[in-house]
């Protein structure tokens, strides 16, 4: 993150912002600052990549599903919009740590070196977050916690990729966790840590999408949003970010019905032929089944 802040500090904050007798190593000046940038990237990276998605790959007519929600997208965007800002607080702390210098994020000093040691950084990255998410996500859905915190998540049966960072923010803090604290215990190059972050939000975003097309030799191993699509429907299978190992190993995998042909993709072309499609939603069909929370 310090990447970022030196950048905004050399073009925005030191020349736009803040008076010239404020050190831009100041801890109150950084977290402020960090504040800004955290949660006006967090939107931007949010709203612009949402929106690719949304119109470039989401099939819109998913939304035709009759769990599809009325008005869903702009709630989606709104509860994200909302959470966000909640969320940026203790995330602010984590990265005001980092910036001080207690993490192992490194220019490559302390890093793995070469481009193997990147490419191993990235895997060790990518095997921590992905074990680390599937725990917290199951621990969400304890019947003591859920309702508290995940519920609001499981509103959207039917996701949109706007869907994908719609948390309540004490849920979205916690599985976003694992991402900043990999560099508290791991060296990680600052550029990659930077280039990682860019692609979980594309990866989060990419499993609410509603392609469920995958390669047929990776169904079983990636967790692609056919799989999460069924976690959305089904609730307690599926709690996987990247990969299947950690529902297979906890006994949470289901392989996806859409990759079946039962998926809400088939339902809709049932109900269309069927003449149930009233006003392009569904009409007197509840669709697939899930499991009430």
């Amino acid at each position: 993150m310090d990447l970022v802040l030196n950048v905004a500090d050399h073009y925005v904050f030191t020349p736009y912002v803040y008076p010239a007798s404020w050190a831009e190593d100041g801890a109150l000046r950084q977290i402020l600052s960090l504040l800004v940038v955290t949660n006006l990237g967090a939107a931007a990276l949010y709203l612009s990549l949402g929106s690719l998605s949304y119109y470039f790959i989401f099939d819109h007519d998913l939304m035709k599903h009759p769990q599809f929600l009325e008005n869903q997208v702009q709630r989606e965007i709104k509860y994200a919009l909302t959470s966000l800002p909640w969320i940026s607080i203790p995330t602010v702390a984590l990265f005001f740590a980092e910036v001080r210098g207690y993490s192992k994020v490194t220019d490559g000093s302390r890093a793995l070196a070469g481009w193997t040691g990147l490419f191993l950084s990235m895997i060790s990255f990518l095997l921590f977050t992905d074990m680390c998410i599937y725990w917290i996500h199951r621990f969400l859905h304890h019947k003591l916690i859920y309702k508290l915190f995940h519920k609001p998540h499981h509103v959207w049966k039917i996701p949109t990729p706007f869907a994908s960072h719609a948390f309540h923010p004490v849920d979205g803090f916690m599985q976003g966790l694992p991402y900043h604290i990999y560099p508290f215990f791991f060296p990680l190059h600052k550029v990659l840590y930077l280039a990682l972050y860019v692609f979980v939000n594309i990866w989060t975003i990419s499993i609410h999408d509603g392609d469920y097309r995958v390669p047929s030799a990776v169904t079983g191993v990636i967790n692609g949003s056919a799989h999460h699509t069924d976690h959305h429907l089904f609730f307690d299978y599926n709690y996987g970010q990247y990969f299947t190992l950690w529902d297979r190993l906890g006994g949470s995998y289901r392989h996806p019905s859409a990759l079946m042909g039962k998926g809400p993709h088939e339902l809709i072309r049932r109900l269309r032929a069927e003449g149930r499609l009233d006003g392009g939603k569904a009409n007197g069909q509840r669709g697939v089944m899930c499991k009430e929370e």
